[in-house]
Formats: structure tokens, sequence, C-alpha cells
């Protein structure tokens, strides 16, 4: 018995053109990062809106207890106000990056709504002083709380960060006046 050697064949071009086996891998790999990209990027908004809405729904509980009066009949201290703010956030939302800034005025032709201006230190710690002043009965009473959320880097330099240090400045911004008690 005569046994022919095994020959390969070297496929002609039309043949590997027409060939399509393993063409799905190919055009996946074309979109996986970008789509990939994609979800990330929704997740890590998703993360942000949800933080700054549980935010502002914390501002609106605190600042009734300010405009009613409730705040000042008790002699609030600003750390007091910040422990009553903080229990209103949820527990991934640390304290220690909580900061708050309440000042009246008796016209609103006197305040200033400007985004706050953060100070950092050597250490990257912010230092600003903020002001606690609840005001009086009929008073004008901007109150800002602000949260410095954490911000992870995505695929392809996506960030959402606008502070130093990776963070991303939330604000609550509220305007009222304290009502007459």
């Amino acid at each position: 018995m005569v046994t022919k050697p095994i020959s390969i064949e070297k496929p002609k071009l039309t043949q590997l053109a027409q060939d399509v086996r393993g063409a799905a891998i190919i055009e996946f790999a074309f979109v996986a990062a970008p789509l990939i990209a994609l979800i990330l990027a929704v997740f890590q908004t998703s993360i942000s809106l949800f933080t700054q809405q549980t935010l502002e729904t914390a501002a609106e509980k605190v600042g009734r207890v300010v405009m009613t009066g409730q705040a000042s009949s008790a002699n609030m201290t600003a750390t007091q106000f910040k422990n009553l703010t903080c229990s209103k956030l949820p527990s991934f939302m640390p304290c220690s990056s909580v900061m708050i800034d309440v000042n009246a005025f008796t016209s609103i032709s006197s305040i200033s709504t400007s985004k706050p201006n953060i100070t950092y230190d050597n250490s990257g710690n912010v230092s600003n002083s903020w002001k606690f002043d609840l005001g009086d009965q009929g008073d004008i009473v901007i109150m800002r709380i602000m949260y410095l959320s954490p911000s992870a880097y995505g695929p392809l330099g996506f960030t959402l960060a606008n502070q130093p240090n990776g963070k991303r400045l939330m604000v609550s911004t509220l305007v009222f006046k304290n009502e007459s008690i």
C-alpha cells in the first residue's frame, strides 16, 4: 500500500476573503473597548447623579429645620447642625467629606449664590472655614451643603472630577426666608 504524503494547500486569496469564521470575534474586538467605556461612564454618571440627589434631599430636610426656627430655638451649633445633616445622608457619604456654609442676610440683593471657592492645604485637605449664621425671623438665609465625592477615572480618561485629588464637589444650595414665629 502506497501512502500519499499529506500536502497542505495554501488557500487562495479569494478563499481567504470569503472565509467568515471568526468574523464575530473580530467585529466584537472593534466595539468592545468603546462599549465597555460607555457602560462604565453611564454607571459613574448614575452614581454621581444619585449622590447629588441624595445631597439635595438632605439639604431640603435640614433647611426646613432652619427655616422654621427649630435650629435657632435649640441654640444649635455648627457641629450639631452638621451631625443632623449627616444623619440624613446614606452611609456611603462620610460626614468627614461634608461641609456646611450658612449665611443670613436682611435683603435679597446682598446675597451671593456663586460657586464656593474651595482652598486646600499642603496635605490636600480643605482649609476653608465656613460661616454658620442661622439669622433671625424674617432674614433671608442661603445655605450651602457641600460634599467632596470620590471620582474614579474610567477608561479612555473619563472622569467627573472637578477638584484636585480626583474629587468631585457637589453643592446643594437653598435660599429661603426664615419664618416668623
